[in-house]
């Protein structure tokens, strides 16, 4: 789950990592407002799900009341387009009013699971501001990694190595060390996937200050996080998205045409790999997860007929904890109650699966059924072409 930076801010206060004055607006008396408690020396950011907002016109410095009227205006409401919106964009409906500070020196800072270790990794880049993607594909050797082992927690001499590397200024130093120990304690804490600072800022009287902030949060831990189920914007998810998950499915949409149903990630993972090379686009990855009932699948059914750009189904399902059988009266039921009039090819694999294949035979509906995933592949690349 995302939170907006304004939300992520609130958040590393709380913990006692340093941010800019600021508040928040969603109307222009708000903003204006707003610049005239900072002097209207102030920086405007509009608040989206997305990076890039800066080089997409969504951040701005004002030096006056007509500038924060000014670039208010143009912020709230609008919609705007970043590498990371798309070329839909998203719209603007709240935007943040900072405090500007002199800046000496920028840097990155992030924490994040480093899946092949299996710890929290730290990583840090005097390269601050810019896109860390770049920075690593580009300079590598500019990317400071410290990783903390879960049980060891941690310890002094790793914040002393990333303040060191990073040649922060000896009189921020102590304050650079509190604020890396603070924000690790909000990814441990809050349960986080992601938490980012970029840029982290040196100012010109040497403090220390969180200038943009970014927090991910594991959408399995939230059952032990109330208050940030709250903070959720479901103006910047895709409708489908949420649909789906008031299900209890997992659904992301791509720009394919392909409709994909599946049981397990990896298996999701794998047959949109293989529509790929079968010359096909995969339009969603749907998990109907492992128990799915009949309602279930009627359910995913639906979702998937939502999505217009959808030509043809694919249904891969390896029978474990959800058995062949089942599936197959699912899907038949589904179908009949949904009148699917799209093309519909079936793979199945594993507990009873003779059985699932005989009940959709004697379905009387018009389904493909394949005897392997290259096979579901082909057939369903050549219905939506």
């Amino acid at each position: 789950m995302k939170v907006h930076e304004y939300q992520a801010k609130e958040i590393l206060k709380e913990f006692g990592v340093p941010v800019p004055k600021g508040s928040v607006a969603e109307t222009i008396e708000q903003a204006i407002s707003a610049g005239k408690e900072l002097g209207n020396n102030c920086v405007l950011k509009a608040q989206i799900h997305a990076g890039g907002r800066g080089k997409g016109g969504g951040v701005k410095l004002a030096k006056s009341a007509n500038e924060v009227k000014t670039y208010a205006q143009d912020l709230i409401g609008m919609n705007l387009v970043t590498h990371q919106t798309g070329p839909e964009g998203k719209k603007v409906k709240t935007i943040l009013i900072e405090e500007l500070k002199g800046i000496e020196k920028e840097l990155y800072l992030g924490i994040v699971i480093d899946r092949a270790t299996a710890c929290p990794v730290i990583m840090a880049s005097t390269e601050g501001g810019m896109d860390i993607e770049k920075v690593a594909a580009e300079t590598p050797e500019l990317i400071i990694k410290e990783f903390v082992h879960p049980m060891m927690g941690l310890q002094r001499f790793q914040l002393q190595n990333i303040v060191n590397k990073l040649q922060i200024p000896k009189e921020a130093c102590k304050e650079a060390m509190s604020l890396l120990a603070n924000l690790y304690k909000v990814f441990i804490e809050k349960d986080c996937s992601l938490a980012e600072i970029n840029p982290l800022v040196i100012t010109t009287d040497n403090r220390v200050l969180a200038l943009d902030a970014k927090l991910n949060f594991d959408d399995g831990a939230l059952y032990r996080h109330q208050d940030l189920i709250k903070l959720r914007d479901l103006d910047e998810e895709d409708p489908l998205e949420v649909e789906a998950s008031n299900y209890g499915l997992n659904y992301i949409k791509l720009d394919g045409n392909v409709g994909c149903m599946v049981n397990g990630a990896g298996l999701a993972m794998a047959t949109m790999d293989i529509i790929k090379l079968a010359g096909g686009s995969p339009a969603n990855f749907l998990d109907v997860g492992g128990g799915a009932t009949t309602e279930a699948i009627e359910n995913a059914f639906n979702i998937l007929l939502m999505d217009k750009n959808v030509k043809a189904v694919l249904i891969n399902i390896f029978g474990g904890i959800l058995r062949c059988d089942n599936l197959a009266r699912g899907v038949v039921e589904a179908t009949q109650k949904t009148n699917i009039n799209l093309p519909i090819i079936i793979r199945l694999e594993g507990t009873n699966v003779e059985e699932g294949k005989e009940i959709l035979k004697n379905s009387n509906l018009k389904f493909s059924v394949a005897n392997s995933m290259a096979e579901a592949a082909e057939l369903v690349t050549k219905a939506v072409n």
